[in-house]
């Protein structure tokens, strides 16, 4: 049987080039609601075509069905994670934990301060912790709630803790990431750690300074009649109490203790729901179904894990902001994470992905162009493959090679992965991270956008650095690290 061909720059560019024309037109003809179906098409006609690509080049349909499959399985943690935290969101809710959250938010910050404030505890957070989507599931939680209470602008919010919960993931020891990035550079943990701290401190810093600004621009339409009606309408519906943020420093503290992402979110979850039983039984009682008779908590409490919670308080507002949660909630992102990872997963086993890369890497002939090429690289395999895992693994597979043979220290490849591929990945709509962050924080994800400061400023810093000031090759190449 003859072996396939190795695919031509055109057979990589033409799915990519299908794709963005598709999406082009989603976003055109459908607007806000692109991410709801239309461009779930959009991915799936652009895996065809690789595919078409694929045959064309003699590869079997059982290859390229094993390339999907591939994709769609490396999807499946994040899909779990976000069943999960649907399931959270929803018994806390009914549990009475988010109105805490955001009783007490709207008790002790103040507006001018409160963007500034959210992008730093979620920092400080992400940082002991290592998980930006942990932080985004708990405090992102509430201080949405609190944003919509103080009536400040919910794209800004999501940037604020989009923005802390990266800076903390990036520098933490704990986050998957950070030890990805050093393992597939060949540099060690710590070291890697200590150069990206270089440019991830200041870039933090220009991003609160901005989130000061804004926030000295919210407090003049600060509107004290609409916090006391939120806050009057929260004690009517549940018992509130410093207690019933019990679970959520449970949650953390699972996280700490290294525990996988979907199992400490769905204890979590379950833990809401006993919350919710022994401390909200008003909220209980209005909320049975008497046909269940003495199971009528029980069947409560799972509504709330699948369903949601749907708040009915009389206040507008606070019915909008209550009324959500539930693994249901999260199926259409689901839907999305599959469509774009068989996308990924066909280009990255037809080569068509490494044929793109190969092309970059020739062109870079500059130490300084190199780095750039390698930022832009990850960024481009994020939007492609639509999962960060992958957007550090193939480009630091790739450009290794070619950072040890320029005598650069492992480090300067380890962070420029992270700078392209873990920071931009929460800015694509379709990518893992920027699903999961719409979802869970309720904001579109190209509306909040231009708000994450940090994550934005850090790929222009490290690319404006390098042709600034190049790394300097070492007198005689380090060997790579295992």
């Amino acid at each position: 049987m003859t072996a396939p061909r190795s695919p031509s720059l055109f057979d990589a560019l033409l799915p990519i080039a299908v794709l963005v024309t598709l999406l082009g037109l989603s976003v055109y003809l459908f607007g806000d609601s692109s991410s709801s179906g239309p461009n779930q098409i959009a991915l799936m006609a652009a895996a065809f075509v690789a595919g078409l690509v694929g045959l064309k080049n003699g590869q079997r349909w059982g290859q390229i069905e094993e390339g999907i499959l591939a994709g769609i399985h490396m999807a499946m943690k994040a899909n779990l994670i976000l069943l999960s935290v649907g399931a959270l969101i929803g018994a806390w809710i009914l549990a009475g934990t988010v109105p805490t959250m955001i009783w007490y938010g709207l008790k002790l910050i103040s507006a001018e301060y409160f963007y500034v404030t959210s992008c730093l505890i979620c920092a400080l957070v992400a940082l002991s912790i290592g998980s930006s989507w942990t932080v985004a599931g708990t405090l992102g939680i509430g201080l949405m709630g609190v944003a919509s209470g103080l009536g400040l602008d919910p794209a800004i919010t999501a940037g604020a803790i989009i923005s802390g919960a990266y800076f903390g993931d990036k520098l933490s020891p704990l986050s998957d990431t950070t030890n990805l990035a050093p393992a597939a550079a060949g540099a060690d943990l710590f070291q890697h750690i200590r150069y990206m701290s270089h440019t991830t401190v200041p870039a933090l810093l220009i991003s609160l300074a901005i989130f000061f600004v804004l926030g000295q621009q919210a407090s003049d339409s600060h509107d004290t009649t609409r916090i006391q009606a939120v806050l009057s309408a929260l004690e009517g519906q549940f018992s509130l109490g410093w207690h019933l943020l019990l679970p959520v420093a449970f949650l953390l503290f699972l996280a700490m203790r290294q525990w996988a992402a979907f199992p400490a979110v769905f204890l979590g979850a379950l833990v809401g729901a006993v919350f919710a039983v022994v401390f909200q039984p008003e909220v209980m009682s209005r909320l049975a179904d008497p046909q269940a008779g003495a199971l009528a908590p029980l069947k409560t409490v799972w509504s709330a894990l699948f369903a949601g919670y749907q708040s009915d308080s009389g206040n507008a507002e606070l019915d909008g902001l209550l009324s959500k949660g539930g693994m249901g909630s999260m199926l259409n992102t689901v839907w999305l994470i599959i469509c774009a990872m068989s996308f990924g997963g066909v280009l990255e086993k037809l080569g068509l992905l490494q044929r793109l890369l190969n092309s970059t890497i020739h062109l870079a002939k500059r130490t300084s162009s190199l780095i750039a090429s390698t930022i832009v690289t990850t960024i481009g395999t994020n939007v492609i493959t639509a999962d960060q895992y992958i957007a550090l693994v193939l480009p630091g597979r790739m450009y290794r090679a070619e950072y040890e043979s320029r005598g650069l220290k492992p480090t300067v490849l380890s962070r420029a992965l992270e700078d392209g591929g873990t920071l931009t990945s929460v800015l694509v709509p379709w990518n893992t991270c920027g699903a999961y962050m719409a979802a869970t924080l309720g904001v579109a994800t190209l509306t909040y956008l231009p708000y994450c400061f940090f994550n934005l400023i850090m790929p222009l810093m490290a690319i404006s650095l390098a042709f600034a000031r190049p790394p300097q090759p070492m007198v005689a190449a380090e060997p790579a690290q295992a």
